[in-house]
């Protein structure tokens, strides 16, 4: 009997889209460029109330398209300026040079006003503007373009469920049908999404290792030992990151709300099918079971939190790289599981140079969680956080960095922040 995949296709329709630049930032300029429209007009108000978690991954990362400048005020002023809302994650991709000399002069102005967000949402972000006697607000909450509320001059335009319905049919997901769906789905319905995700960022991969961008963790990694095929996968996964957290402005296809988490999920897992010589389904299948089980670890974590979501993606890769050398499933759940282990104390505090780095770590525990499971010496139930299967392991990790992490994050927060 052919079994139903669908609520996997859904998933990777909805997860595998294109972003220029860090999402957090560009999620700002979405919602701002969505206000913007709705406004009609040049804005004489503007307002933004974001969580402390926006804060956190906007601070420190450069927004595309903005000649190298980083903020809130900044990505506010670029979606107001540019103001292409269907474009989404990818609003600031054409900014033309008459626009990035507005939106310079619209950031540093002085007229937008930020507000710490009092609203529960990890996720959050509210845009108002006001001219003319006019005004508008959008509000985003808890993903990067699910735009929740629209208001103009107080009447309510769009008002929907603050949590999508997709999301809890999600937490139903089990390992045993992750694996079945990568080695066995029909790819039809999903070839045109990896194939996009495996060129995108094996090309910013790419533009990292040619380019210095930021701390050039992934150069400095190949030049260790650029003969080693491990060297390699961490270096080229770093790579993507240096150029993306530094300003480049090429797309990426995100996983999970997150490009570093796109990239994580697929570079590696492509520079092995391609040492290893893989049939082109293989290489498909591996990067499918990669990105599904990246998906299932930020099921129980959520989009943002203190816990570095690189780390999902690296036990993502470490799966897809067991895949390709015909792990049976037992062993890829060892992989998961080993990987989970080893790496689930590094903390995220926002979108930065130093992901790169974190990165890399992440993808050698995916790679340590593989050799583990290869020589049949894995973490067993009991220790540590290990459970007795990879699906409560997995429950285990979700609830330590929901719930757990809470106040880790707020006080890295007011670390960063200096509070």
């Amino acid at each position: 009997m052919q079994k139903n995949y669908a609520i996997y296709e859904e998933a990777l329709a909805e997860e595998l889209i294109p972003a220029m630049g860090c999402t957090e930032p560009i999620a700002i300029a979405y919602c701002a460029a969505v206000c913007r429209e709705q406004l009609g007009a040049e804005p004489e108000q503007i307002e933004i109330w974001v969580s402390r978690n926006i804060i956190k991954n906007v601070k420190s990362v450069v927004v595309p398209n903005t000649d190298h400048m980083k903020g809130i005020e900044v990505a506010c002023a670029a979606g107001i300026v540019a103001a292409h809302s269907e474009r989404q994650l990818e609003v600031l991709a054409y900014i033309t040079a008459e626009e990035k000399i507005a939106l310079k002069e619209l950031a540093e102005s002085g007229k937008i006003k930020i507000h710490v967000s009092e609203e529960p949402d990890i996720f959050y972000i509210r845009v108002f503007l006001a001219a003319n006697g006019q005004n508008a607000e959008v509000t985003i909450r808890t993903d990067h373009t699910n735009v929740t509320s629209i208001k103009k001059n107080g009447a309510t335009i769009l008002s929907k469920p603050i949590v999508p319905e997709e999301e809890e049919a999600k937490s139903l997901w089990r390992i045993e049908d992750v694996l079945d769906a990568a080695r066995h789905m029909p790819l039809d319905n999903v070839k045109h999404l990896l194939e996009r995700q495996i060129e995108y960022n094996m090309a910013i991969s790419k533009e990292g290792l040619d380019h210095d961008y930021g701390a050039s963790i992934g150069k400095i990694l190949l030049r260790r030992d650029p003969d080693s095929l491990r060297t390699r996968a961490r270096a080229s996964a770093a790579a993507g990151s240096d150029a993306r957290m530094n300003g480049c402005e090429l797309p990426v296809v995100i996983t999970s709300g997150s490009g570093n988490q796109g990239i994580t999920a697929s570079v590696p897992v492509v520079i092995y099918a391609h040492a290893l010589a893989a049939s082109e389904e293989k290489l498909l299948r591996a990067v499918l079971l990669s990105d599904l089980i990246t998906i299932y670890l930020k099921q129980g974590i959520g989009k943002l939190s203190a816990y570095c979501g690189a780390i999902s993606a690296g036990c993502g890769s470490g799966a897809g790289i067991a895949y390709l050398h015909d792990c049976t499933d037992e062993q890829i759940e060892h992989a998961v599981e080993n990987a989970l282990a080893i790496n689930s104390g590094i903390i995220c505090d926002g979108a930065k140079s130093s992901c790169a780095a974190k990165i890399a770590m992440a993808v050698e525990g995916g790679l340590l969680g593989f050799d583990m499971a290869m020589a049949e010496r894995n973490f067993e139930g009991g220790d540590g956080i290990v459970q007795e299967t990879a699906d409560e392991t997995i429950a285990a990790v979700g609830k330590i960095a929901s719930q757990g992490m809470v106040e880790t994050d707020k006080e890295i927060i007011d670390v960063m922040l200096g509070l």
